[in-house]
């Protein structure tokens, strides 16, 4: 049935919406004026979301971000003051040591190769999950609604939003022209940081890009950022072992999109008095992009 009703969205729906088409018709959604998803159903169940709007400068202080290069296996944990932390991917395993309150997760190849993750983070009742549509119909299909629960929190990619064409990217500045909370790097059409993740998040090739924004919108003052390594990728993530090392492709896309997309936000965020310490002191990343701080020493 699923693939008969892909086919009648792709005779009645031109190709800039064809990243819809596994979700039409058994998803609805209803938008605010502000842009964001406020009820979502899907086949005929009703998503527990929490409003995008509700939690905009809710927060401040610090907070830890945990990313998953094998440095964090360095790391003395236990001597990192009390914060809350996001985590994005497989950093669920620091579960018990930090104290995840956020979770983000924007590739649904990691729903599709690491249930056993998911379904731990789903079953958190202290966390807010930030994923797509997408994310939310994969893992209600593979958990059911009665398995989750975390809040999840809709976000959208700025250039594939739910039941609007894709927006390609040499149009993507075009688009966002009269929004004054997008802000594109001064030389490039790919490259945009928004403090409005309610009209939508722009991609950098890494779901870290994603977490800087939603953590700026959240209204945290200072990251604390482990594991964004960004060299080392033929090495297995902090939680993985060689045999079961999922593939990444973000060394193909870190010199010409990540790194470039990392300055701007490190633009953006000083702009906003956000400060950052990257405490993976052999991170590929920059000092004058994001400050490298041992975290030994920074936290004696």
């Amino acid at each position: 049935m699923g693939t008969f009703f892909k086919q009648i969205y792709r005779y009645t729906h031109a190709r800039p919406y064809r990243h819809n088409e596994s979700l039409w018709p058994y998803v609805k959604i209803t938008r605010a004026a502000s842009g964001e998803i406020v009820e979502l159903c899907y086949k005929r169940q009703q998503m527990p979301i929490v409003h995008l709007t509700d939690l905009k400068g809710r927060f401040n202080g610090n907070i830890l971000l945990t990313a998953t290069g094998p440095s964090v296996k360095n790391l003395c944990l236990e001597k990192f003051p009390a914060m809350p932390a996001m985590g994005v991917n497989g950093a669920y395993f620091l579960h018990g040591r930090v104290d995840f309150q956020f979770y983000v997760i924007v590739d649904m190849g990691f729903i599709d190769q690491k249930p056993e993750i998911i379904h731990k983070i789903i079953n958190d009742p202290y966390l807010t999950l930030f994923t797509t549509v997408h994310g939310i119909v994969k893992i209600i299909d593979k958990f059911c609604l009665e398995s989750v629960k975390c809040r999840f929190a809709v976000i959208e990619d700025a250039a594939f939003k739910i039941y609007q064409p894709k927006i390609a990217i040499d149009d993507l500045r075009s688009a966002y022209a009269d929004n004054r909370d997008a802000v594109f790097a001064a030389d490039r059409q790919d490259i945009a940081f928004t403090h409005d993740i309610r009209s939508g998040i722009f991609d950098a090739g890494t779901v870290v890009y994603w977490a800087l924004q939603i953590l700026t919108f959240l209204g945290f003052k200072q990251f604390f950022i482990i594991g964004l390594d960004m060299n080392n990728f033929n090495q297995p993530r902090f939680y993985e072992l060689a045999e079961n090392k999922l593939p990444t492709d973000l060394e193909d896309k870190a010199t010409d999109w990540v790194m470039p997309s990392f300055r701007h936000a490190s633009d953006q965020m000083k702009k906003k008095n956000i400060a950052i310490k990257n405490l993976s002191v052999t991170s590929a990343i920059s000092n004058d992009i994001f400050e490298k701080a041992d975290p030994d020493e920074l936290f004696k």
